[in-house]
């Protein structure tokens, strides 16, 4: 199949959604140009047998894939997003060339996305766990890894189930969503989208281009995202942690329920505690609903789902006190959705900041017994908890802080939720959370030898 044949396409960033990518779409047929700011990315490239060319030295290409995390307009646009500007070629994600290959192919193959502030990953894995218990074929990927382009090729009754960053929606095209999913909205990356319109309108890309049989399941529990239900061409699915959302999915007391009744006991469902996954349950069995999923299999789909890793992951029991990874927790609002779904913790918190610091997760303070932390803006943090009177201690480095929060707990659950972003000491939040896991493991063999 070679759907791009004759098309010249550019790829600028060549990580890990970049490279495979690239080469996905030389087998598809295109004339692939690729380019990394790195050397040693280039050099792998070159290895992988593609030809190395810096758009931003003369663009010559009918599009540009540019990886998400490159800006092409704020803060400011990537010299390879301003020659491909110039030269009029559209600015794309790997996702729209994986929907024009898949609908190139003949194949009917349905796209389910999901996007979101906070919840987009496990929402995007539980709905793909119900489907594949249930039968159907799915293919799950996009922002949540593996990248889209390195997803099989689906027939008709396959199911895309794709996680969509806001970076990654701002840049398709012709993409259609037959069902798609905006959980919540609040303040994050505003750097990249100039203000919350900005950014609000960028998530609302979920919805382009859908039609009358198409289904908008849409988070009533913030005024930004509740506004994105009006207008919609196609069905509405309205979901909340706690409202009833008649004709929707919603949360009432343990009890997840739709107008036919109840669902299942969340309680049963012990991978997602807390209000926060109540809203991504509900998100998940309406869109399962609306791909005509049986409610039993919903139900025992969502009962049986693991949970996803640095996310409200169990990693180990010393001396009674769980320890919980939520290190994929890098903004305060992810990380109050941790905090509120345990009555008393041991706080490990601290990276690098962003804009507001933790100053909106004061309603939780009362919740922790001590807090440790780490990273550059461990400072900045110890600040605020001081002037609400927070028992804590700078500990430097997650070593140190789980190391201290073992030796002497003070609650029943050691929580590492940052609500920072990792970077300062770590390649990421999954190298964070890798971290925090082995060192558990390591401290509950020591004692147990």
């Amino acid at each position: 199949m070679t759907p791009f044949a004759g098309q010249r396409i550019a790829v600028m960033g060549l990580g890990r959604a970049g490279l495979p990518a690239a080469l996905r779409l030389k087998d598809w047929g295109a004339e692939v140009t690729a380019w990394d700011d790195r050397a040693e990315n280039r050099e792998a490239a070159a290895a992988a047998g593609l030809a190395l060319r810096d758009p931003a030295q003369g663009f010559a290409a009918d599009a540009l894939l540019l990886s998400p995390g490159i800006p092409h307009r704020l803060p400011a646009a990537h010299p390879a997003a301003e020659a491909a500007r110039a030269a009029g070629a559209p600015i794309l994600c790997d996702v729209e060339f994986l929907y024009r290959a898949v609908r190139a192919s003949g194949s009917r193959a349905r796209f389910l996305g999901v996007t979101g502030t906070n919840g987009k990953s496990t929402t995007t894995a539980l709905i793909h766990h119900v489907l594949t218990g249930a039968g159907r074929q799915s293919e799950v990927g996009g922002n949540l890894g593996p990248a889209a382009l390195g997803l099989n090729m689906l027939w008709h009754e396959g199911i895309y189930t794709l996680e969509m960053s806001s970076y990654m929606l701002e840049r398709i095209a012709a993409v259609r969503f037959n069902i798609g999913v905006m959980l919540n909205l609040s303040p994050d990356h505003l750097d990249r989208h100039g203000d919350m319109a900005g950014y609000a309108a960028a998530k609302a890309a979920i919805f382009a281009r859908q039609a009358g049989e198409d289904t908008a399941v849409v988070g009533m529990d913030d005024a930004w995202s509740a506004a994105m239900a009006a207008g919609r061409a196609g069905s509405v699915r309205r979901i909340s942690a706690g409202m009833p959302q008649p004709g929707g999915v919603w949360a009432e007391g343990s009890t997840l329920r739709d107008d036919a009744g109840p669902l299942l006991d969340l309680r049963g469902a012990v991978a997602l505690p807390g209000s926060h996954n109540a809203q991504n349950a509900a998100a998940a069995a309406a869109a399962c609903l609306a791909l005509e999923v049986p409610r039993a299999a919903i139900a025992e789909g969502i009962a049986g789902f693991p949970g996803l890793p640095h996310r409200q992951e169990r990693v180990g029991e010393i001396g009674g006190t769980l320890f919980v990874n939520d290190s994929k927790a890098t903004n305060a609002d992810s990380a109050a959705r941790a905090l509120a779904s345990y009555d008393r913790v041991v706080w490990i918190a601290g990276g690098i900041a962003k804009e507001g610091g933790i100053e909106s997760l004061a309603p939780f303070f009362p919740r922790i017994a001590r807090a440790w932390l780490i990273g550059r803006d461990a400072p900045v943090l110890a600040a605020t908890l001081a002037a609400h009177g927070v028992p804590h201690e700078i500990a430097g480095t997650l070593d140190a802080a789980t190391e201290a929060a073992a030796r002497a707990p003070e609650a029943p659950v050691v929580l590492l939720s940052p609500a920072c972003a990792s970077f300062d000491q770590f390649t990421g939040f999954d190298a964070r959370g890798d971290r925090f896991r082995a060192l558990v493991r390591a401290i509950a063999q020591g004692r147990a030898a």
